[in-house]
């Protein structure tokens, strides 16, 4: 017989996603009140990167979780 998919995540790996989450808002919470003066600076270049990074693992999981 074959492999079973898993239509629906299980309410486990919701509570993880919605864990994750709330870590990640958290993160780019912290992150916008280091945003740099300068926007022309190379560390606001960074702090874009990884501000950029945070934002879209956030829609990630939102988008994981509307697929529940």
């Amino acid at each position: 017989m074959g492999n079973v998919i898993e239509l629906f995540p299980s309410p486990a790996h919701r509570e993880e996603l919605l864990s994750k989450l709330h870590e990640l808002r958290t993160m780019l919470d912290e992150l916008d009140m280091q945003e740099p003066e300068d926007m022309n600076s190379e560390g606001y270049e960074l702090w874009g990167q990884a501000h950029e990074d945070l934002e879209d693992q956030i829609d990630d999981i939102l988008d994981l979780l509307d697929e529940e």
